[in-house]
């Protein structure tokens, strides 16, 4: 077995000798891999040690995660010893060491004090804040003969201190990395958190009045799925998903656009709805009644949150048919007793329809959802726990919606419901859309809906 990076931009991002070189830029490029394969060549010098950060510790021992991807690399080499404690990290003939650490939030940084680390690798850098980055980067240190450098993998995020950071390896017009700049190093000092870049050291150095040896070496290195010829071999479908994606998030994972942004009709858009049907088709397999339920009530106020339900159906052929759609601002009260009524309704018409009810985090949220499901008694309830933003939660029924997967009633509300949709994600009212987004989720959970408990 010859473990090697594959041609290409893998290949160029273990050459690279950038102090700090920065890989991916979109999904399936192999950048895991990459980075775990990054601290091998020093697998035998005494006193050298590598830790790969994640945001938190789930994203190490995840299924496919960082440990996973570990076990494929490490775990062919007779010198590789695992042990999971005191923190996951692997021994290489008891002289190199690789760790797997978290770094939550600017609070954890204080327990780093002290720590020389050779080799600093980030796993989805945008997921780190730039205080945490380069606070890191002064624990970037060692004595076992290795130069310290940095290795991080990203996935585009135009929000982030990243995408500044790599300005100059992206077109600012379109969002896509420049080719004939990928691999290309560049050099920067920071004074007062301000980041000078220049061409050479002794460029900054001239207009910076710092010292050359202050001054690091940087590179971006543009990765897609395309140059991953073995994952495209072995698992096909994967180029598939990232095509079903919405058009944002197939922009970033698929194209690696560091400048898209969500905006009104990149999830939505009414000319991609399906059919408007006149009636219900006689081939639906599962029903759901998802509720967002609005915190506030304000009868007289146009722009204040609705309380939305959205009855939905799967057919035998996989489309997805929006049966109903209501939108009111009720106080509490009559919100129970609309969501009690419509339950009777619902079951009279379609029979069996799941009952979906948000819970918010904390308490509050668990007490109120307990009090929907005993008013609920005698229907199939299902209570989810709301997590995530408004736009990743909508990600899969808008992906749906794109391919005209989707059909709807033609009914009086049908013109509210495809403008909040096509204002989302910048429109001010987003019920519909929530409880749409969970009503899609619903249906795609096959777990039968038989009861309820926390």
């Amino acid at each position: 077995m010859i473990l090697k990076p594959q041609k290409g931009p893998q290949e160029q991002f273990l050459a690279t000798r950038a102090d700090i070189a920065i890989y991916g830029g979109a999904a399936g490029g192999g950048k895991t891999y990459a980075l775990l394969l990054e601290p091998l060549r020093h697998m035998n010098v005494e006193g050298y040690s590598a830790t790969i950060f994640r945001k938190n510790a789930t994203q190490i021992t995840i299924d496919g995660g960082l440990l996973d991807e570990s076990m494929q690399i490490y775990g062919l080499l007779r010198s590789a010893v695992y042990k999971a404690s005191p923190k996951p990290h692997w021994t290489f003939n008891g002289k190199a060491r690789v760790s797997f650490m978290h770094i939550d939030g600017d609070s954890d940084l204080p327990k780093w004090q002290g720590s020389q680390i050779c080799f600093l690798g980030f796993d989805e850098l945008c997921h780190f804040s730039e205080v945490q980055f380069f606070y890191m980067l002064s624990r970037n240190r060692s004595t076992c003969g290795v130069k310290p450098y940095v290795r991080a993998t990203c996935n585009p995020d135009v929000d982030s201190w990243v995408a500044k950071f790599i300005t100059w390896w992206i077109d600012q017009e379109t969002g896509y990395p420049i080719p004939e700049r990928s691999g290309v190093l560049r050099y920067f000092c920071r004074d007062n958190a301000k980041v000078n870049w220049g061409d050479s050291p002794e460029e900054l150095s001239k207009k910076y009045g710092v010292k050359p040896e202050l001054c690091k070496s940087v590179t971006f290195i543009a990765s897609s799925i395309y140059d991953n010829k073995i994952l495209l071999e072995r698992d096909p479908s994967y180029l598939a998903n990232l095509h079903g994606l919405s058009l944002v998030e197939r922009e970033r994972l698929l194209k690696g656009n560091w400048k898209i942004r969500p905006a009104a009709g990149f999830y939505f858009k009414r000319l991609k709805v399906g059919e408007i049907l006149p009636a219900i088709p006689a081939d639906i397999v599962r029903w759901v009644r998802a509720w967002d339920l609005a915190a506030t009530v304000s009868s007289e106020d146009k722009d204040s949150a609705c309380t939305a339900g959205v009855l939905m159906g799967k057919r035998e052929n996989g489309r997805i048919f929006i049966a109903d759609v209501i939108n009111v601002r009720e106080n509490g009260a009559d919100v129970r007793q609309l969501i009690l009524n419509t339950a009777r309704s619902d079951n009279a018409l379609c029979g069996n329809v799941i009952v979906r009810i948000p819970q918010d985090p904390g308490q509050a949220g668990k007490d109120q959802a307990q009090s929907f499901v005993r008013m609920l008694g005698g229907f199939r309830v299902s209570v989810a726990l709301e997590s995530g933003n408004k736009v990743t939660r909508a990600e899969p029924f808008s992906s749906q919606w794109l391919v005209g997967n989707v059909d709807v009633k033609e009914a009086e509300w049908n013109d509210d419901y495809f403008r909040q949709l096509e204002n989302f994600p910048t429109g001010k009212l987003k019920d519909m859309v929530d409880a749409s987004a969970n009503a899609y989720l619903e249906l795609e959970n096959e777990k039968p809906a038989f009861g309820f408990s926390f």
